[in-house]
């Protein structure tokens, strides 16, 4: 990955986002990367009584594939966004949109690596390549897209907006939750905080989640395993520290959940990484979260 790093250096994000979409809808089923899926503890959401699919949302270089889910009826529905783990907007994402769809929610998760590439149908070391070509502005753009295709739906209440996401997604969650002045509330799971020793800054990734804690303008919820072995939890005591000390009423509301015996991607149902006491706890937080911070 750095050598991929090293070829971008230089390389603007907007350069970047130019490329077109390489994806136009969204696959089905899991990732490929993800395989064998441990089918056993798979948690699956049926779509009765709900509105629930692929959907184009008009961003500012084209439409971009989302899966969206909600209730079949009514309207003023709050917005989730969900935000993808590394392996894109996969079977567990959708799942995921479905759960918040029974909360009442209008659950939206793009496809934001669209321009880079279908990492759904790639191998780990292909899907590495892909995700290190996606600029964070381009995310972050891609987001408010979102939030305004939810509220020209006329059936979404876009003043009340949560976000959540899942490792790569968990980063991203950190960094919007410092970039939009619309969301309310914040869940990151398992996210990365701080620069990897062994990468250089880029200009596609100039900044970690450590990094805007003074600027964060929704409060966030962060939820880590004690045994992550990509996320040690010195880098997790960190960023508690940052938020303790902030300026930022925001920063100062954000709490951090530690699991200890918990790894890397303990909310993921389908991989032998899930721990379902963890995940079950992790999701009663977010529901209380966003509903304290008005994103309910």
């Amino acid at each position: 990955m750095r050598e991929m790093h090293e070829e971008l250096v230089g390389l603007l994000p907007e350069e970047v986002s130019r490329r077109g979409f390489i994806v136009s809808s969204l696959a089905a089923g899991f990732a490929l990367a993800v395989q064998p899926v441990t089918a056993q503890t798979v948690v699956t959401t049926s779509a009765e009584g709900l509105e629930a699919g692929e959907v184009k949302i008009p961003v500012r270089d084209g439409e971009m594939p989302a899966y969206r889910a909600m209730p079949a009826r009514g309207k003023n529905f709050p917005v989730a966004l969900v935000v993808q783990e590394i392996f894109g907007v996969h079977e567990h994402i959708k799942d995921v949109c479905r759960r918040f769809a029974r909360l009442g929610y209008m659950a939206l998760a793009p496809s934001l690596y669209a321009r880079q590439g279908d990492t759904t149908q790639l191998k780990m070391e292909e899907v590495m390549k892909v995700v290190a070509r996606v600029p964070d502005e381009q995310v972050m753009a891609d987001l408010d897209s979102a939030v305004a295709y939810a509220r020209a739906t006329g059936r979404a209440n876009a003043r009340r907006v949560g976000i959540t996401g899942f490792c790569w997604g968990g980063r991203i969650v950190w960094l919007y939750s410092a970039h939009s002045r619309e969301l309310d509330a914040g869940v990151a799971w398992y996210g990365r905080l701080v620069a990897r020793a062994d990468t250089q800054p880029n200009p596609l990734t100039p900044r970690q989640p450590i990094d805007v804690v003074d600027e964060l303008k929704a409060p966030v919820l962060g939820l880590y395993g004690g045994k992550d072995q990509g996320i040690p939890v010195e880098t997790v005591e960190r960023m508690r520290a940052a938020l303790a000390k902030s300026k930022s009423k925001a920063a100062r509301r954000s709490e951090i959940i530690l699991y200890p015996e918990a790894g890397h991607g303990f909310h993921a149902d389908y991989r032998p990484s899930y721990n379902r006491e963890a995940a079950a706890d992790g999701w009663q937080r977010l529901q209380s979260w966003f509903k304290k911070y008005g994103a309910e």
